[in-house]
């Protein structure tokens, strides 16, 4: 039963990141934004997008699980920076998420991808 849940804890936040480079691709603005507000150059969207859309194809096939996994973990921590938005709720509720989903990816960094992984770990 374990190793069925970590598959789908994989799925699962693979979804996460895999929507998110999809929002990207399709409103690549509105994450621009956030970069912008932060004095940051807008084409850091496109990296986040392959990294977002990279890291969520290597939870769905199990490859590499502990460091993708790890790096998510950063990452999420990292951009929960951009949504400490303390008079915006939506955004303190995305932040709290972030760190939420960092979590997550740091226990899948412990556990790896289990039995069910269609690539070599």
């Amino acid at each position: 039963m374990n190793d069925v849940l970590l598959l789908l804890a994989r799925l699962l936040i693979a979804l996460l990141f895999v929507g998110g480079a999809v929002q990207k691709a399709v409103s690549p603005d509105d994450a621009g934004a956030l970069l912008a507000g932060f004095g940051l150059p807008v084409a850091l969207v496109w990296g986040a997008l392959v990294y977002n859309a990279l890291a969520g194809v290597a939870l769905v096939a199990g490859w590499a699980v502990r460091p993708v996994a790890l790096s998510l973990a950063v990452y999420c921590g990292v951009t929960s920076v951009f949504h400490f938005l303390p008079d915006d709720p939506w955004q303190i509720s995305i932040f709290v998420k972030n760190w939420a989903i960092a979590g997550g990816c740091l226990a899948l960094s412990v556990a790896g991808a289990g039995r069910f992984a269609w690539a070599t770990q």
